[in-house]
């Protein structure tokens, strides 16, 4: 295991870099490294573990050879919990072992990356492996409207994503039609002056 390969996955503001070892066939591996850290810091570990597993080790966005997020965009933790799911979907696993060292357990906001994309995701998850890490904690009574409000905006900014392109040119009376109908509660006078500067014009439309 001690052959390595280094991988790219694109993201809206770059990529995210992730170095891997074993048989591509392998089971699946996700390592999340630490604060301050990147995938190096499983060098000296991944020679150590059962051969037959194919380890991909992510440099979080900002840190090692992964893009920065765009200056004054803050690295929330929920940013970190959605690069887990972008690499995990560009990996196309549907199924795979988590194991998380520190900062991949313990974000800037207190909360465990791991472990809380083991509880966000639980279907895809088989294992997880924590490194120096207390665990995810949340109150009981708090889980459910955690996880659902969580998931949904992961899920919406990645369907997003997924979906973008080219925005569509309009006449500026279907451009109106198309804001009225995605505000309910704006006057067409209203929705005609926030056009004039939520819009811009093309030859197109």
């Amino acid at each position: 295991l001690g052959m390595f390969s280094e991988l790219k996955f694109p993201v809206p503001w770059g990529h995210v870099a992730a170095k891997a070892w074993g048989p591509l066939e392998g089971r699946p591996v996700l390592c999340l490294h630490g604060w301050l850290d990147n995938a190096n810091s499983f060098v000296k570990l991944i020679p150590l573990l059962p051969r037959g597993c194919y380890y991909v080790a992510m440099d979080f966005s900002g840190h090692g050879l992964s893009s920065h997020r765009p200056a004054g965009c803050p690295y929330h933790f929920l940013d970190y919990v959605t690069d887990v799911r972008r690499v995990a979907d560009a990996l196309q696993w549907r199924r795979f072992t988590l194991m998380g060292h520190s900062m991949g357990n313990f974000s800037f906001s207190y909360y465990f990356i791991s472990p809380q994309f083991c509880f966000l995701y639980p279907e895809m998850v088989d294992k997880l492996i924590l490194l120096e890490s207390l665990g995810f904690l949340l109150a009981p009574e708090d889980t459910e409207a955690w996880l659902k409000s969580k998931r949904r905006v992961i899920d919406r900014l990645l369907s997003l994503e997924a979906k973008e392109q080219t925005p569509k040119a309009r006449s500026p009376e279907a451009a109106l039609q198309r804001l009225l109908e995605a505000n309910s509660h704006l006057t067409a006078e209203g929705g005609a002056i926030l056009l004039q500067r939520g819009a811009t014009e093309t030859p197109a439309g």
